[in-house]
């Protein structure tokens, strides 16, 4: 095989980005095969039509049914709202074809974790779009971390924050649908959880408080209808090798576009890396003299992961359209045994998921709860 046919369910902001970054993967980084826009289904034939020939894919459908059971289909790309991401991908499981599908991957940790086993038992390679994992910066992030440089993690302070949801005037969408999982703490808090998890492990205990603050948002046909799913949320947070922190996820911070940021202090040290500025990696180590103490800004080079691949010079800036052309590139890779796996797979999507679920159920409860709890209740 030459070349790894694409199937793409979906041609909306992700949708977009994924057909962007298959287009680019192979003149970006060096892969075994080629990715082909095969084939795009939306939710009916003219505008599967109209995106098919903006994205450049070579034939397009009204029916994702199709796409999945198509024999010129060797991996099935779903970015389709949350709601039917399980549906979707069950059927991709039972064709036994690889499956690329954006978080979060289901509306609750057991649905999440059922996929899992159903694609293990099936033999099909499953992956799950946290593209920002492979921003170079966050991969050199983990890199200090491991090393031991920064010393022991002592503490964790996460954030994603956007505010597309601010106002109150804002029509109800797919997102609210309580149908398709929690709000913020899921569609964004989802992010900043995977990073805690990349660069510092998994979360063990957390206590956590989620709240709406819009109650209530007009509907297109010209009724309102009630918020029943979070705006934003907190956490403190417990990790399984002692480090402690916050976590926060918000759709209603004023003035925040893309604010996904993490300070992690060591006993050596500090990083901090901002996604609104993710060129730039920021870094304090200990032992300096007092004329030099400070913290010192990294920016991307080509001396870091996959960046030389865009761009030949340092500190010329790679962006979110990149991050996620290095992660289908990294999706082919492992599908041809060029690298082990390092975009994460519906495992791995399954206990951020339960990490979210373990903050809906101690905002509920009111004390800690045990995430490994969550998980094993669901089905883990």
């Amino acid at each position: 095989m030459n070349r790894l046919n694409i199937g793409l369910i979906g041609s909306g902001f992700m949708g977009r980005s994924h057909a962007l970054a298959w287009r680019a993967s192979g003149s970006t980084s060096p892969l075994d095969v080629t990715p082909h826009l095969e084939l795009l289904a939306d939710v009916d034939a003219a505008t599967a039509g109209k995106a098919a020939a903006g994205f450049g894919f070579a034939r397009s459908t009204g029916d994702w049914e199709a796409l999945v059971a198509d024999p010129a289909v060797d991996l099935v790309d779903v970015t389709t709202p949350n709601i039917l991401h399980a549906p979707m991908c069950r059927a991709v499981i039972a064709a036994g074809k690889p499956l690329y599908c954006e978080k979060p991957l289901a509306p609750d940790a057991r649905t999440a974790f059922a996929l899992a086993r159903e694609a293990e038992a099936a033999g099909v390679p499953t992956f799950v779009g946290f593209n920002y994992l492979r921003n170079p910066l966050t991969e050199l992030a983990r890199e200090i971390v491991q090393s031991g440089e920064i010393g022991e993690v002592w503490n964790f302070r996460g954030i994603h924050a956007e505010d597309y949801m601010t106002d109150p005037k804002s029509l109800w969408t797919w997102r609210l649908d309580p149908k398709g999982g929690a709000g913020a703490v899921a569609d964004l808090g989802s992010h900043i959880i995977s990073l805690a998890r990349y660069v510092v492990g998994p979360i063990e205990r957390l206590c956590a408080d989620v709240d709406t603050v819009v109650a209530e948002r007009p509907t297109r046909e010209g009724g309102r209808r009630p918020v029943e799913v979070d705006d934003q949320a907190r956490a403190l947070v417990r990790f399984a090798n002692g480090a402690k922190g916050t976590i926060e996820a918000s759709w209603v911070a004023t003035g925040r576009k893309m604010y996904l940021a993490f300070e992690l202090v060591g006993s050596k040290g500090s990083i901090c890396l901002n996604m609104e500025r993710m060129n730039e990696l920021k870094l304090y180590v200990t032992g300096r003299s007092p004329v030099t103490d400070g913290w010192i800004e990294i920016p991307s080079t080509p001396a870091h992961k996959d960046y030389a691949g865009f761009i030949p010079a340092p500190g010329h800036q790679l962006g979110f359209n990149d991050i996620k052309t290095i992660e289908v590139a990294e999706i082919v890779r492992t599908l041809t045994g060029a690298a082990g796996q390092r975009v994460p797979d519906f495992r791995e999507a399954a206990e951020i998921q339960a990490t979210v679920d373990a903050i809906l159920l101690s905002a509920k409860s009111g004390g800690w709860v045990s995430v490994d709890g969550v998980a094993k209740d669901a089905g883990r």
